[in-house]
């Protein structure tokens, strides 16, 4: 039996509220006893879903705000009146319990640059940390603190790929360095584009109505069930910097894919397939759409594969090599979609390219390398 949803049933019910009190106020000339079963109902009915919503915000903040951490970044300066060096704060985000081991998981763009790093809990003791594994290219950066056992509560890590515009979604963090601030909205949108500290696009992120300010990147973006599903990294605003409405936050599962790396590896690890691209401004001042190959390294997975880069003719003229213009599924039209394509992939992986030889259009298996 298909339920009415509770917001169509209240509505139906105040609507028939409405027209009682209508038949009440002089229509014929008599009045409504306010407490009729439907008043009572329709009241009851508002109460119990508004105090069931502030209650999972309440429940929520309260298990959730002990593993959210402020981070100071403090850097080496100059005095100029004394020309001695000593350090400063130069920035302060936000950030998140990873696991009982004492990792936390932040913005890169919020520890980048810095000569130390201190956490500081909700219980106001302050601990100094060091960057365990960084990626500006996802805006990730994994810490690691030696605190008591007793402050290291992890967040539960949900599913990004669960989420559907209009989920609700809660953000805690440190805005403007007030700390421990809740605050709350919906999943706005999903698979937007922000740019990384690097340069690069992380793609796949959520927008959200959550109010994020400066001081809430690298705090959490949690479901109604307490489970982190992103990471607050940036927000679109006017000049100022306060919050419009318009935040982003980088999906847990792609987080989790990167923390995995620097647990293996101590580094972000991405397959490479073994050339040398030409610049992006060649390509756009010829028209071409795709990677153009300026250089195959020898050995590689391209040069095993076939794939030719700039060469030189008999009598001196510069030849253009290959444009590559499909990665596997993906349809390849400048150096942020190849990469984001190798993103997908893992070293050892052979994959399918479909490469613009003259007038020709070929294709290729190739075998993924490892970046060092």
């Amino acid at each position: 039996m298909n339920q009415v949803p509770w917001k169509a049933q209240t509505l139906g019910l105040l609507l028939s509220l409405s027209l009682l009190n209508l038949g009440g106020c002089g229509l014929f000339g008599g009045q409504e006893d306010q407490e009729s079963p439907d008043n009572r109902r329709v009241v009851e009915e508002i109460r119990h879903v508004t105090s069931s919503d502030e209650e999972n915000n309440v429940e929520v903040f309260k298990r959730s705000a002990p593993s959210v951490v402020y981070i100071t970044n403090r850097q080496l300066a100059r005095n100029p009146y004394t020309l001695d060096i000593m350090e400063i704060p130069r920035g302060a985000g936000s950030g998140f319990i990873w696991n009982r081991e004492g990792l936390i998981l932040t913005n890169a763009h919020v520890v980048e640059g810095a000569s130390s790093i201190l956490v500081t809990f909700h219980d106001q003791s302050t601990y100094p940390a060091k960057i365990e594994g960084i990626s500006l290219d996802k805006d990730i950066a994994l810490l690691r603190v030696k605190a008591p056992a007793s402050l290291l509560e992890p967040l539960p890590a949900g599913d990004s790929s669960q989420l559907e515009v209009g989920r609700k979604v809660l953000a805690i963090g440190n805005p403007f360095g007030l700390d421990f601030t809740l605050t709350t909205g919906v999943v706005s949108a999903m698979g937007r584009e922000i740019v990384s500290p690097s340069g690069r696009h992380i793609r796949g992120v959520i927008q959200t109505d959550a109010a994020i300010n400066m001081g809430n990147s690298g705090g959490p973006l949690l479901n109604i069930s307490g489970q982190v599903v992103g990471m607050n990294t940036a927000i679109l605003s006017p000049q100022g910097g306060g919050s419009v409405g318009i935040g982003f936050a980088t999906p847990i599962n792609t987080i989790r894919k990167v923390v995995e790396q620097f647990h293996r590896y101590g580094r972000e690890v991405r397959p490479t397939i073994g050339l040398y691209p030409l610049p992006e401004h060649i390509a756009l001042r010829l028209g071409v759409r795709g990677v153009m190959v300026g250089k195959v390294v020898k050995g590689s997975g391209a040069d095993q594969a076939g794939l030719r880069g700039l060469r030189q003719s008999a009598d001196g003229q510069v030849l253009l090599g290959d444009v590559i213009v499909k990665f596997g599924s993906f349809t390849i039209q400048n150096h942020d979609d190849m990469l984001n394509a190798l993103e997908q992939q893992k070293p050892g992986d052979i994959v399918e390219l479909k490469v613009r030889r003259g007038n020709d259009l070929l294709t290729f298996r190739v075998r993924l390398g490892e970046e060092k």
